[in-house]
């Protein structure tokens, strides 16, 4: 298991065996079950969190008691929210295992030290919070660029295999539509 996380650290700084060895002792394991709650709403989020396998949700409730999924991580994806994680705040987030799930996790106080410890480290996250920022950016272009359908057939090309492992309803709380849209959407297609 840990030579995913190491094989994933290489794809943006590169460590030797021993300094990956050093690196993982920080990190610690976790089996969880599917629909099982990582992060509630008002809760600190104490941890960055690293999918081995299985996938987690980010979400939240809106004011009409709905779930608004923001965000998936699968396997060699980080999760987190990054803001309570940071500043040690509340988060208005839950984080849920959508699979049953194994992760590597870090908190707070150790990731600090990480960063201390080995800088390149430093650099392996800066990499990693890039990406998920340009991602941000062009998911909020495609919300406001894309009609409905067009961004769930967007998100059907990009994305074909994770259609597959995450429950439909879930996906339609992601492209902000109803299930009962995404099943026309989806029948339109069949046609």
């Amino acid at each position: 298991m840990s030579e995913i996380l190491k094989a994933h650290i290489n794809k943006f700084v590169t460590v030797n065996d021993e300094e990956f060895e050093a690196i993982l002792s920080y990190f610690q394991f976790k089996r969880i079950s599917k629909k099982d709650n990582l992060l509630e709403e008002g809760q600190i989020c104490k941890s960055n969190l690293f999918v081995l396998h299985g996938v987690l949700r980010k979400f939240f409730i809106n004011d009409k008691g709905t779930e608004q999924t923001t965000e998936f991580a699968i396997e060699q994806w980080w999760m987190s929210d990054t803001f309570s994680f940071i500043n040690q705040s509340t988060t208005e987030f839950y984080i849920q295992t959508v699979e049953n799930t194994e992760l590597l996790y870090i908190d707070k106080v150790d990731y600090e030290k990480l960063l201390e410890t080995h800088p390149v480290m430093e650099k392996h996250f800066r990499c990693i919070y890039q990406k998920a920022y340009a991602a941000a950016q062009m998911r909020i272009k495609f919300l406001y660029d894309y009609s409905r359908e067009e961004l769930y057939y967007h998100f059907l090309k990009a994305q074909p295999e994770f259609l597959q492992r995450v429950p439909q309803y879930l996906i339609a709380s992601y492209l902000n539509f109803t299930p009962e849209y995404l099943s026309e959407i989806r029948k339109k297609g069949i046609s």
